[in-house]
């Protein structure tokens, strides 16, 4: 007479066995994620009644798995629900017990338990702090922009640089194409550049080689230079380009533009700040 077998009847080897082939099936076609798997062989290896070793699988589609699981005479539905749950709970508590064995540190029993997170231990490295600048009309600002231009191209060569609040554009020679040029702007630093034709009146000179204490000095005066209101001041920025006199052809001038509501101006300068020209609104 063959004996019933319910969800307390002691589990053999052989149905601990079974149930880790069908957490195989579920993991191979998905249903069960990796830790997932891991956790539920790790409970069913050690589940000691069969009704521990159904609830481990009585959330899968078992359809195509390699092996059939005994079918268990249900008790009392109430003593049923609290053996699910003493299931459920004896899964969460080795699971968690589990864990803590892999990366819990070395009071964990067994290898397992020896093993430390690596991304845990000491390293040694201190922190590196990033400074580039980002508010570009002042003193540290210019300095900084082309302390980081000089970083990334090894020099302050260019064609032209524009430089905005908290941004700046610079066009520099396509190195490997003398008729292209390339564009890069800078946001806290150097985006990938964009490629276009060389400019037929584009000329190459040191684009830091004027007095950048005067410039921005002047810079921050120009609203009242060029008779408008600090608080109408929509926009400000200054252009770095060749200079157009013929008789210092590797110097740069300086443009400052100011606009607003009621107009725009714009400040031109020689490289120690002196004036060129000024264009009221």
């Amino acid at each position: 007479m063959a004996t019933r077998q319910t969800a307390s009847t002691r589990a053999k080897d052989s149905d601990r066995n079974d149930t880790c082939a069908v957490l195989d099936s579920a993991l191979a076609d998905g249903q069960l994620s990796g830790e997932e798997h891991r956790q539920r062989v790790a409970a069913a290896t050690s589940a000691t009644t069969l009704g521990q070793l159904a609830a481990l699988v009585e959330d899968l589609q078992n359809a195509n798995a390699p092996v059939r699981l005994p079918n268990l005479t249900k008790p009392e539905s109430g003593r049923s629900r609290g053996l699910l749950a003493a299931a459920a709970a004896a899964l969460l508590v080795l699971g968690i017990g589990i864990g803590w064995g892999l990366f819990g540190g070395s009071t964990a029993a067994g290898p397992l338990g020896a093993a430390r997170d690596p991304g845990a231990q000491p390293d040694g490295v201190a922190p590196v702090v990033l400074t580039p600048p980002r508010q570009l009309h002042s003193l540290g600002g210019l300095t900084g922009l082309f302390e980081q231009m000089r970083q990334k191209f090894g020099d302050t060569m260019g064609y032209r640089v524009v430089i905005y609040p908290d941004y700046a554009s610079l066009t520099r020679p396509d190195p490997t194409e003398e008729r292209r040029e390339f564009s890069y702007s800078y946001r806290g630093g150097w985006d990938d550049p964009s490629s276009s034709a060389k400019s037929s009146d584009a000329r190459l000179v040191d684009l830091e080689r004027f007095d950048h204490k005067a410039v921005v000095g002047i810079l921050r005066g120009a609203p009242e230079t060029l008779g408008l209101k600090p608080d109408d001041v929509e926009n400000t920025y200054l252009i770095i380009d060749p200079s157009g006199d013929p008789t210092t052809p590797d110097a740069v001038e300086i443009s400052v533009y100011v606009s607003s509501e009621f107009g725009s101006g714009m400040i031109e300068l020689n490289p120690d700040g002196s004036q060129k020209r000024i264009s009221y609104p």
